[in-house]
């Protein structure tokens, strides 16, 4: 994760892996905030992939941001995360444009709610204990 402040913008560089260890970096991406910004463009070019810890850290981020004041763009979306963001929302088909949903409030929390419980049936099928 790469954060720059531009200005009235924050660019925020996403790469690798987006999953579970992903989400402190998340967590700091908001820490140069001053209050002065005024968008959040948050760049996936380099996001290979995403499992739902990961979606469930990217939305956390997007609320935190919205908290902060600051318009948030998701731009970049690669093959594998809109695949499994689809999948998530129960959007049938290759190649949905649910890049272009996530900017909108109710997708998010639906897709928030449907990733927790993603999510909870891999961890219980792993053997752990679904997380609250």
């Amino acid at each position: 994760m790469d954060v720059q402040c531009c200005g009235g913008s924050v660019l925020a560089k996403v790469s690798g892996n987006l999953d579970d260890e992903a989400g402190a970096a998340l967590q700091r991406a908001l820490e140069g905030v001053t209050g002065f910004e005024r968008d959040l463009m948050v760049d996936l070019h380099g996001m290979v992939s995403m499992d739902a810890d990961g979606l469930l850290h990217l939305l956390d981020l997007h609320r935190r941001a919205e908290g902060l004041g600051l318009r948030v763009l998701a731009v970049g979306w690669q093959p594998q995360p809109q695949r499994l963001m689809a999948e998530v929302a129960g959007i049938p088909g290759p190649g949905s444009a649910v890049g272009e949903r996530y900017a909108l409030a109710g997708f998010r929390r639906l897709i928030e709610e449907r990733a927790q419980r993603a999510r909870d049936r891999a961890d219980f099928a792993a053997g752990w204990l679904p997380r609250t």
